[in-house]
């Protein structure tokens, strides 16, 4: 390990200490049983919780919001127990685990809604196709929420705050990236309102603002951390002037006193998605004065350059994580890295999940 290698540090998440700056990025794996938590996603995590933070898989806290066949969910006490076995585990290793908070709008689809058609904030279809149970279908032109049901959303958010803190969490991560609902409002491309939560900057914060609001009353700003993905492209995402959007954001976010907040861009092709497009986190860094976490494409050199140049406070690592367990000590150590199988990321079983070797495993067996 270099000397004074930054990614070691502590740093304080508002209501946290993490020992070190290697945080486990969210990452749905798909083996939940029946939207369940289950004792293999257990094993998985606490092997995994030396992690600085681990930002749990993202979660549906509705009916409603769900749309990932295998995703696990937190509306119901069955489903709160079942967090309740992993954050369990996960402390008892040392750890320290956020859950991500999910609502998927318009990219959900009707066969996991009973038929009735997914909601956002406006009747424009995402491009692409839908996971669903039996397939890939094409997604559907959603349902544009009322602005009384925009209220019964961020009532569910709160509700599902009080849930995370029942099941043993140390916060939670409000998703607002990757083409989901909060992105729906916030984007242009996908926001068509001409209401209070449409048209304008300020009016398309609205809606995140609001879920902020909730979630922070509910637990406190400190437990809260929120996730952006300024560039993502896929699902016909895109705003027209994001740079303008994510700035004004970051400005907003200053009055909220989170734990962290969490951006997703690509610094290599490859990673995430519209890797050629210009950064919009380093916008945010200077706009935002709290701690900045970011994602997108990190090796470890890369890591502890954004950190000891300031560009970012910690870094999350997606698919390193998926076959490194033990990826902290093999920074530490220097060591090598176990490349990730892709065919095993959303299969079930055991297989590409929790049998990914540790370094002393892999030493175990070259020595047997």
């Amino acid at each position: 390990m270099p000397a004074n290698d930054p990614l070691f540090e502590p740093l304080r998440l508002g209501a946290i200490e993490i020992p070190n700056r290697v945080v486990m990025a969210p990452l749905t794996r798909a083996r939940a049983t029946d939207r369940t938590p289950n004792a293999l996603m257990a094993e998985y995590y606490q092997q995994r919780a030396s992690a600085g933070l681990i930002v749990s898989e993202a979660t549906a806290f509705s009916e409603q919001g769900y749309g990932w066949p295998g995703a696990p969910a937190l509306y119901n006490d069955q489903q709160v127990d079942g967090w309740r076995r992993i954050t369990d585990a996960v402390h008892q290793a040392g750890g320290r685990i956020f859950l991500q908070l999910w609502h998927m709008g318009r990219v959900s689809h009707p066969d996991f809604q009973a038929g009735r058609l997914p909601v956002a904030p406006s009747a424009v279809a995402a491009a692409g196709d839908a996971h669903t149970p039996t397939g890939k279908k094409p997604f559907v032109t959603p349902h544009a929420l009322s602005v009384d049901e925009i209220a019964r959303v961020v009532d569910d958010y709160a509700a599902a705050t009080a849930r995370a803190r029942r099941a043993g969490f140390d916060g939670v991560e409000v998703h607002g990236a990757n083409g989901y609902l909060i992105d729906q409002f916030l984007r242009d491309a996908s926001n068509r309102r001409d209401d209070q939560y449409g048209g304008s900057i300020e009016n398309r914060l609205r809606f995140l603002g609001e879920v902020l609001a909730a979630v922070t009353a509910e637990w406190a700003p400190e437990r809260t951390g929120l996730r952006l993905s300024p560039t993502m492209n896929g699902m016909g995402m895109s705003d027209s002037d994001p740079v303008a959007l994510y700035t004004a954001a970051a400005e907003m976010l200053n009055g909220v006193s989170l734990a962290y907040v969490h951006t997703a861009e690509a610094i290599a092709p490859g990673r995430l998605y519209n890797p050629d497009a210009p950064r919009v986190t380093p916008h945010i860094r200077r706009a935002y004065e709290g701690v900045l976490m970011t994602n997108g494409g990190y090796d470890h050199q890369t890591a502890a350059e954004a950190i000891r140049s300031g560009a970012a406070d910690a870094i999350a690592f997606g698919q390193s994580y998926i076959a490194n367990p033990d990826l902290v000590e093999r920074f530490r150590a220097g060591a090598a890295l176990n490349e990730p199988d892709h065919s095993t990321y959303y299969t079930h079983g055991a297989e590409g999940y929790t049998d990914y070797p540790a370094m002393a495993e892999t030493a175990r067996t070259a020595t047997a």
